[in-house]
């Protein structure tokens, strides 16, 4: 179990970016390790767990993810975090489930001045091949992970008057 310490959970969810653009150093492998940690300590439904993880740092594979997403900043990234769920585990919670998983591991990044950004990939099919992923796994996203080598600013976001309502749908919140 990990002490708490000065670090501020929403501190990080309220300066969490989505991060384009790295430095090429790599990402030590004990933070890492703390990063799967984190990962394994999310919410899921009737504590099913039904996430796997698979840690990219080979060059190739990397490239491939990128060309496979049609996005040239991937190529760049030191590290990508794919996630894969298992539905026969989780029939219909497995992708949210995994998603707050990734997610985790997304806010824990920022206490070791990482950044982080979601990479879409929902049953790439071609990525799975190429990382040995089984049929029966859902290939879920990605998280590409690594030192920001840019700060990206903050963008609006909705108040939340216009997201929640009190008691039922139309509802307006006070604020």
């Amino acid at each position: 179990m990990y002490e708490l310490d000065c670090y501020d959970v929403l501190r990080a969810i309220f300066e969490r970016r989505s991060i384009r653009r790295y430095k090429p150093d790599k990402v030590d492998w004990n933070i890492i390790m703390k990063l799967l940690d984190a990962a394994r300590w999310a919410p899921s439904s009737k504590n099913r767990q039904p996430w796997e993880f698979i840690v990219v740092d080979d060059r190739e594979k990397i490239k491939l993810i990128a060309e496979a997403k049609g996005e040239d900043w991937i190529a760049d990234v030191p590290l990508i975090i794919v996630a894969i769920s298992d539905l026969n585990v989780s029939p219909v919670y497995h992708m949210s489930d995994t998603a707050m998983a990734l997610h985790n591991i997304s806010l824990a990044a920022m206490k070791y001045g990482l950044g982080t950004c979601w990479i879409g990939i929902y049953e790439f099919e071609r990525i799975k091949r190429e990382l040995d992923i089984p049929n029966n796994k859902v290939l879920v996203g990605a998280l590409a992970v690594g030192y920001p080598d840019e700060k990206p600013a903050t963008r609006p976001r909705k108040s939340v008057a216009m997201i929640a309502y009190h008691n039922k749908y139309g509802n307006s919140i006070r604020t």
